[in-house]
């Protein structure tokens, strides 16, 4: 069976759009099937608040007019999914649709304004694809159980200390943190990203957001000099649990005996970024000047490690998904907001599985500007060691079918 043959609910972005541009897939049928898709298994999943099923087949109709008078759009009919509190007003929402996609409902947040790990809707709270008692992490919830589940290929995601990365950690995706201020924000600690499934899928959606050529560093990631690399399981303050460390390393050893990182030794200490976060969440034009040391320091220190490096690796999360009630005293966020803070670009690739069958990733960051580096990294990776999909849905205990 050819691509143009398969349910266009289980392709991907870039073949969508190859599709659809090329007259042999019809954008109205691609909305047809993802609603179909949506209205199954998205009843236990609750990765969406809404769904816009005329919005969607009014855009399809839009499009396809656009196509038949010349048109020919890099994401051209792929179904997107959009985050909640950024809406189809944010600066990437309107740049992916000017570039074909065709929104189809609004995805879960955490409720209320407390700091919180997990998304919901009116229909309860947003399930993890691969287990159902398990959160798929927060607070781009469910765009990210979306696009694991397979019910949208894309969807929109922001980062303000790990709310891309980690949900992507735990529901088996890509989740890509673009450099802070390469798109507009409403926060200085937000940066906008995919989440998507494969490589391509995400460099095709950051080419639209950020204006970069991303794609051709995808096709032959093991051409051109290794990448210098050093490891960091904690960054020299994060309490992180040994087995998730081990399949962060893992991952990333497999990369280094391929030829694509070469590892540098580098002592790297950060300091806990809690109280610099929260200083700067709190009060964005106010300065604490304990805060203002400690971030100052830990951008002393990743100015001299890319100084001398191509990439920093860690693990994405400290443990794995927790469940519901949250996560207790520990912090999710451990291992990714101090890039939050610094503004460099960060990808989470998924790197294994922990004992209870839930996803696990590895952190991969570059300098400022340099998202070809994630990219390059994470296609390697995937072509090294495809990342499968949660057989979606999930039986009511969490234990995958």
């Amino acid at each position: 069976m050819t691509s143009a043959d398969a349910n266009p609910a289980t392709l991907d972005a870039v073949t969508i759009a190859e599709l659809v541009n090329s007259g042999q897939l019809c954008p109205t049928e691609v909305v047809d099937a993802t609603m179909d898709h949506v209205a199954t298994a998205d009843i236990e999943l609750r990765s969406f608040r809404e769904v816009w099923p005329d919005r969607a087949r009014h855009a399809a109709r839009e499009l396809r007019r656009d196509l038949d008078a010349g048109a020919h759009l890099p994401l051209a009919g792929v179904p997107l999914a959009v985050k909640a509190t950024e809406g189809l007003e944010s600066p990437q929402a309107r740049r992916l649709l000017a570039a074909g996609c065709i929104p189809i409902g609004a995805t879960s947040v955490p409720r209320g304004t407390t700091w919180q790990t997990w998304g919901y809707t009116d229909r309860g709270p947003t399930t993890n694809p691969w287990r159902a008692d398990r959160s798929p992490g927060g607070s781009s919830a469910g765009s990210a159980a979306a696009v694991a589940a397979g019910l949208v290929p894309l969807a929109t995601g922001n980062d303000g200390a790990g709310s891309l990365r980690i949900p992507a950690a735990w529901c088996g995706i890509l989740g890509i943190k673009a450099t802070t201020g390469r798109l507009p924000s409403v926060n200085t600690l937000n940066a906008p990203g995919p989440l998507a499934r494969t490589t391509a899928d995400a460099a095709a959606y950051l080419d639209v957001v950020i204006g970069t050529d991303l794609a051709s560093h995808v096709s032959d990631p093991f051409h051109g000099p290794p990448l210098r690399a050093v490891w960091s399981s904690t960054l020299g303050y994060a309490d992180v649990d040994p087995h998730i460390a081990g399949t962060a390393r893992y991952a990333a050893d497999r990369l280094a005996a391929c030829g694509l990182l070469q590892w540098i030794p580098h002592a790297l200490v950060l300091e806990d970024p809690a109280l610099a976060w929260q200083s700067l969440q709190m009060n964005p034009a106010g300065h604490d000047a304990g805060a203002d040391l400690r971030r100052a320091r830990n951008d002393h220190q990743l100015a001299g490690l890319f100084a001398t490096t191509d990439v920093l690796v860690t693990p994405t999360t400290p443990y794995e998904a927790h469940g519901h009630a949250g996560p207790g005293d520990r912090v999710n966020v451990a291992l990714t907001w101090a890039f939050n803070l610094s503004g460099h670009p960060a990808v989470n690739v998924p790197a294994g599985f922990a004992a209870d069958g839930t996803p696990l990733g590895v952190q991969i960051v570059a300098d400022h500007r340099r998202e070809d580096l994630l990219v390059r990294a994470a296609a390697a990776l995937e072509r090294l060691h495809p990342w499968p999909s949660p057989r979606y849905p999930v039986h009511r205990t969490g234990s995958p079918l």
